[in-house]
């Protein structure tokens, strides 16, 4: 089965849902038009309960199934990125700077087609909560929910999500069991020297040779601190200072990420990362402060839940389109916070050949709505057959 084909007849309806959304990107908490819409296609649905302004803008949505049963949890993000849109479709962004880069429009869209259909049909027992999530572009949306107590209030026993995959064969499903995605953090360094005349550098303290010196033995950590079989990324993304030729600037600002699985390789970055900057400062003279953010946690999937959703998905796309020994990546997902208490699965949807994720030229593939919408309620409907 291919895809439900209640579910296709839905395609052009989720088009057009997910192209007024990316018409309307809005970022992180901020979501009053995206929650609007999502709660006023919910209600044209006749979902049993809709529950507003969770996380801020968050929703979740109650489907009432066929007899008593536990509750399946369904997960969608809805924040797009400040990324000025050149894709030059019709549907392209109407916000100058906002766009929807990561396909969370997409995301959104398939649950609201897998929400019209299980609200139809009813073909299953106990309960499916829909939860539409702000904030997973650095705002961390789903740790918001999580403490708001959501997985307990609506007593929701297992939770899944899915993530479109540009360059992954249109429509094929892609998961591992355990870690599928990196932990987080970031870290700036603030460096103080003493600015002064660029000809005349013996009067100043040059923060500028200082940070690149802090830059160059940063980059070791991976190299030579870290065993080279446990997966590391330390990542300087940002160097800002000085504002002419002929000034030597006061400080130097440095910034970037590190992507970890492991929490001892985490700890040996962050102790590395102060000794480094620490050292250098005394080498050249600066003051150094280092500020290290620790982020999401490492997605971590259940291995029973992905062998459970990767059957489900080879309904929808054969044995040949679904991997579900796909292997980890360094990309990070606050959906961790939800898998951190609750078991479950997330995945990846192939659209095919696209621009990449966070591009400005990325679009969405619509024409894979419909598998992932059909994925969803099959999980629904295989997760809690009614009797």
């Amino acid at each position: 089965m291919p895809v439900i084909n209640r579910i296709a007849d839905m395609s052009d309806e989720m088009k057009g849902w997910r192209h007024w959304l990316h018409r309307h990107p809005e970022l992180q908490f901020d979501l009053p038009q995206t929650a609007n819409f999502v709660a006023e296609r919910l209600r044209e649905f006749g979902v049993d309960e809709i529950h507003e302004g969770i996380a801020t803008t968050g929703i979740i949505a109650i489907i009432e199934g066929q007899g008593a049963g536990p509750t399946i949890g369904l997960r969608a993000d809805m924040d797009a990125l400040p990324i000025d849109e050149a894709t030059g479709a019709t549907h392209a962004s109407e916000t100058p700077g906002k766009m929807h880069a990561c396909g969370h429009d997409g995301h959104t869209a398939m649950l609201l087609g897998a929400a019209k259909y299980l609200a139809e049909t009813r073909n299953f027992a106990g309960r499916v909560a829909l939860i539409f999530q702000p904030a997973e572009e650095g705002g961390g949306g789903a740790d918001v929910m999580v403490k708001e107590g959501v997985l307990e209030r609506f007593d929701i026993g297992r939770v899944y999500a899915l993530h479109n995959a540009p360059n992954l064969e249109a429509g094929h499903f892609q998961t591992t069991p355990g870690p599928i995605m990196a932990a987080v953090d970031t870290f700036e360094v603030d460096v103080k020297g003493k600015g002064g005349h660029g000809a005349m550098p013996h009067e100043a303290v040059d923060p500028i040779v200082a940070a690149v010196g802090i830059v160059q033995a940063i980059q070791t950590i991976v190299s030579r601190n870290n065993f080279a079989l446990d997966d590391l990324v330390v990542s300087v993304t940002q160097i800002h200072t000085g504002t002419a030729d002929n000034i030597i600037p006061e400080t130097a600002w440095i910034c970037g990420t590190v992507r970890t699985f492991d929490p001892k390789v985490q700890e040996m970055v962050m102790r590395r990362m102060e000794e480094i900057v620490a050292g250098q400062a005394v080498a050249y003279g600066v003051e150094a402060k280092l500020s290290y953010k620790i982020g999401y946690p490492a997605t971590v999937n259940d291995a029973d839940e992905v062998a459970f959703a990767a059957d489900v998905a080879r309904e929808i796309a054969g044995d040949v389109g679904v991997n579900a020994a796909g292997g980890r990546e360094m990309g990070a997902e606050d959906f961790a916070y939800m898998l951190n208490v609750r078991p479950g699965a997330y995945l990846f949807l192939g659209q095919g050949a696209s621009a990449g994720l966070h591009h400005p030229e990325y679009d969405f593939n619509d024409e894979v709505s419909a598998a992932g919408a059909s994925f969803f309620a099959r999980l629904v409907e295989r997760a809690q057959p009614v009797s």
